[in-house]
């Protein structure tokens, strides 16, 4: 069965291209596009993995990613950050916000495959 990834992306030529990439390598993709819509689908898609932009409308990514990982029912859901800050600070503050790690935009796609695999062998 293949893994269930929810990505949480505002950007609708970011959200296509990697849904579509995602699709291409076997992935179900699903997607939000605000950190509100990603917190209620993390209770009804119970996805494999969270890809999360940042920088998003109404509630950001990393509150969004917080508000996740502070329910027991959705904790263990592993949250990738997506980011086009590639500052030290910003992979702290997504480490320190629940994620499991983080990926710089724009998207290497090997990359993003290698770490949703590493993350997703370590539930």
């Amino acid at each position: 069965m293949a893994s269930r990834i929810l990505l949480v992306e505002d950007l609708e030529v970011n959200a296509d291209m990697l849904t579509r990439r995602l699709t291409k390598r076997g992935y179900a993709v699903t997607l939000a596009q605000d950190g509100q819509q990603a917190i209620a689908m993390a209770h009804s898609e119970r996805p494999d993995l969270i890809l999360m932009d940042v920088g998003l409308p109404l509630i950001d990514g990393y509150e969004a990613t917080r508000r996740i990982k502070a329910d027991a029912s959705t904790a263990h859901i592993p949250v990738i950050a997506l980011t086009a800050h590639a500052m030290s600070t910003d992979r702290d503050e997504a480490l320190a916000a629940g994620c499991a790690d983080f990926e710089s935009k724009p998207i290497d796609l090997a990359s993003l495959i290698t770490t949703i695999e590493r993350v997703l062998q370590g539930l």
